[in-house]
């Protein structure tokens, strides 16, 4: 391998692929570097249902990256549309309204041309019928505002990403850990890896870090989120610990956006302490909006109706840490199961069922069999059976005169058989990060951009506090991995040129 190349990207995940393809689109010379093994790559893209949020209209707008969606699986569904002013109200709402507003404009402005891109470099799309639709009177009917998803989840998007570097002859060199960036005079010059133990510096003229956030990282979990987090356990990828981040950092770049923050999810209590491949996102369990949640000491803890799961899941994993020994059982009766999603139905899952709630109560590890009962017993009183249930829209069926009030989907829990599963806290990715211009590029503290160093991905800072819509991760990465590799081009031929 030649000890010079044009651009170097640090990661090979969704936002570094898409970085990667597009900075190879200008021409330049492209090197991705990869802290881990072939066998484990894509970082915490490939762990994901690939679920990606983006403006559309209309149907044509849909089959612009679906093509091959027919007339008669448009006349089956109802998709709805997803606009712009919803897509900002989404991510306002969400966040609390702390969005930094020139990036998520970036975002939303970008992200129906970006998947335009995407597909046209081979990563296929299709619709989300079985986790973002309910069937309704014979048709498909959508909610929450996400769509689409990438072919083959997680592991297909990658599959497809790194096809298409592939075929644009773009090397890729794994277990290769960047832990440092060289500049010369105020530009990037090169980075140091470490291979196996071995360091060694390789020249380049722009660098473009999309290699995660600090998830994975306990310590800095426990110091920058806070206590207990520690013990959360860990979604995806075991390589994400903050490398790209501290480089930045050390490298004299701002920090930007919720630093206490991160995307934690319910999941499988017994679930490994980092992602299992061959289970991918399956240990989430997110059909809570159709059952209760209890803690240990039997009570329920969250308005598991507030919202589509899609606005809540993200935000809920916290709550199910700061539960008494960081567990909690969601529980469904016999007028639900059917709706539950298919990660409920795997093999590894933790499960019990009963005929009567006291046998329920009795199985459920951990929990105060009387406390439950109690709380079962208040609920079913307080239901507004009244309100028609439909779970494709928020139908107000809620509950009145509890202290945690559920606001929609709320039915009692009073036809066997019963089932619950455990759940505890898995980490998704971390809402700190650096701070980035519009075009990708790293500013120091005064605001300054370092030359030829860019970021993409999960290490932007700025985009998500305390929550985010669901499928926002992937397209955040999609969009910004992209506009920083386009940007990384552009600056490799302005210096090349400045050089002749």
């Amino acid at each position: 391998m030649a000890d010079h190349v044009d651009i170097i990207i640090v990661g090979a995940g969704n936002a570094a692929m898409c970085a990667a393809l597009a900075a190879r689109e200008s021409g330049a010379e492209v090197l991705v570097l990869e802290r881990a093994p072939e066998e484990q790559k894509g970082g915490n893209s490939r762990y994901t249902a690939g679920a990606m949020r983006f403006v559309y209209d209309s149907v044509s707008d849909l089959r612009s990256i679906m093509p091959e969606l027919s007339d008669e699986e448009v006349a089956a569904a109802d998709f709805g549309t997803y606009t712009r002013d919803a897509f900002f109200d989404d991510m306002g709402r969400v966040t609390q309204y702390r969005s930094d507003p020139e990036l998520t404009e970036i975002l939303i402005d970008n992200s129906l041309a970006t998947l335009q891109w995407m597909r046209s470099k081979g990563v296929r799309f299709l619709p989300m019928y079985g986790r973002q639709a309910f069937k309704v009177d014979g048709r498909f009917r959508f909610w929450g505002g996400l769509t689409v998803e990438a072919w083959g989840g997680g592991p297909g998007l990658i599959e497809n990403l790194h096809n298409a570097a592939s075929a644009q002859e773009i090397p890729i060199r794994y277990e290769s850990r960047v832990i440092d960036i060289t500049l010369d005079d105020g530009q990037v010059s090169g980075v140091v890896i470490q291979h196996r133990g071995r360091k060694t510096t390789l020249a380049c003229r722009a660098v473009v870090l999309a290699c995660g956030g600090f998830e994975a990282n306990s310590e800095w979990r426990a110091r920058y989120l806070g206590p207990g987090w520690e013990l959360a356990k860990v979604r995806g990828t075991r390589y994400n610990t903050g490398d790209g981040i501290r480089m930045v950092l050390d490298q004299g770049g701002a920090p930007n956006g919720n630093w206490s923050g991160c995307h934690a999810v319910g999941w499988d209590r017994n679930a490994p302490e980092f992602g299992d491949l061959s289970v991918g996102d399956g240990f989430q369990k997110h059909s809570y909006p159709l059952g209760i949640m209890v803690n240990a000491a039997g009570k329920r803890f969250v308005d598991e109706g507030a919202d589509f799961r899609n606005y809540t899941y993200a935000r809920y994993g916290r709550e199910v840490l700061n539960q008494p020994e960081q567990f909690a059982w969601q529980v469904f009766d016999s007028k639900v199961t059917d709706l539950l999603r298919d990660e409920y139905r795997i093999r590894e899952v933790t499960r019990v069922t009963a005929d009567s709630l006291p046998e329920l109560a009795g199985r459920l590890e951990g929990v105060d069999a009387a406390g439950f009962l109690a709380t079962v017993e208040a609920f079913n009183q307080s239901v507004q059976t009244h309100v028609p249930f439909n779970p494709a829209i928020k139908d107000g069926r809620g509950t009145t005169g509890l202290e945690t009030p559920k606001s929609n989907w709320a039915n009692p829990l009073d036809t066997p058989p019963y089932t619950a599963f455990q759940i505890t806290c898995g980490i998704t990715f971390t809402f700190g990060g650096v701070k980035i211009n519009r075009e990708g590029a790293v500013l120091d503290q005064d605001d300054h951009p370092i030359s030829g160093l860019f970021a993409a991905g999960e290490m932007v800072g700025g985009l998500f506090y305390f929550n985010y819509p669901g499928g926002t991760g992937l397209t955040s990465g999609a969009v910004f991995g992209k506009i920083a590799g386009h940007s990384a081009g552009a600056y490799v031929a302005s210096s090349t040129d400045t050089a002749v």
